[in-house]
């Protein structure tokens, strides 16, 4: 036996609004509480060079940074990262599949550590980028990746 549950939202004024039921009224709440907020994707990095900590403190970077990544996915904030495998060199590939070694040779090398986060404000970012820097001794750059509704 299945049952359909027929919601609907009558928008009493601006701001708040009636559940019904089954045409019966179940609840009066703020809109703000049934329309998600928009996140914005954060991108949180470091080059290799910026992590300059001497080796007998890289166990308590390890330990802080994956700490700071742990409360990120437990507040559900956390997208994904890691590091940039450096000991894989990179390819180019082309439209057609060929394949050439290295990187674009016009650019900087990408290498270190990254984390992509969702979150409501650039403020909560920047205080994700602190702990993160704090986690990892080095400074973090802050980048905002622009909505795209197909991503």
């Amino acid at each position: 036996m299945s049952h359909t549950l027929l919601m609907r939202i009558h928008v009493l004024e601006p701001g708040t609004s009636l559940l019904f039921n089954n045409n019966k009224v179940c609840d009066s709440v703020p809109l703000s509480i049934r329309t998600p907020k928009p996140m914005t994707k954060y991108l949180i990095s470091f080059p290799s060079a910026a992590m300059k900590v001497p080796r007998d403190q890289m166990d308590a970077v390890s330990r802080d940074s994956h700490d700071v990544i742990r409360a990120a996915k437990a507040a559900g904030v956390y997208v994904f990262g890691g590091g940039i495998d450096e000991s894989v060199p990179p390819v180019l590939v082309a439209a057609d599949g060929s394949i050439a070694e290295g990187g674009y040779p016009w650019a900087p090398a990408l290498n270190g550590g990254f984390a992509v986060f969702e979150l409501p404000s650039n403020q909560e970012a920047v205080e994700w980028a602190a702990r993160l820097a704090k986690a990892c001794r080095c400074e973090q750059e802050l980048r905002v990746f622009g909505f795209d509704p197909e991503s």
